[in-house]
């Protein structure tokens, strides 16, 4: 049994998959891979996360150190978001299982990228 931050998991991959657990965090994730983005431009990728969500999911995320948050000083101010190394080699994970999931079921695909 494995304890982290007060919760059990049953083993380690249990415990990474809490990483990427939920609705949210994997397709956030996959969409900071190529290049940072700011709050509004990932609310309008993801297509369907409430502010509220997309705010509590990218707290997660950079609580767990795999994704940064830049603050610029400009007027308005000017906030980015990108993948730590960490957040990078576990995005990689993720980029393979979509991979397997196209060559398996693109045929269910209706274009969410």
């Amino acid at each position: 049994m494995i304890q982290y931050n007060g919760k059990h998991y049953i083993c380690l991959l249990d415990f990474a998959m809490d990483f990427i657990r939920g609705k949210w965090k994997a397709v956030l994730l996959c969409h900071l891979y190529d290049k940072p983005r700011r709050f509004l431009e990932l609310q309008r990728i993801t297509n369907g996360i409430s502010q509220k969500v997309l705010n509590e999911k990218l707290k997660e995320l950079e609580t767990e150190d795999l994704i940064n948050k830049q603050i610029y000083a400009e007027i308005p101010p000017k906030v980015e978001y990108y993948l730590t190394e960490k957040g990078r080699d576990l995005t990689k994970i993720i980029k393979e299982i979509e991979t397997w999931s196209i060559k398996y079921y693109s045929h269910l695909d209706s274009g969410c990228k």
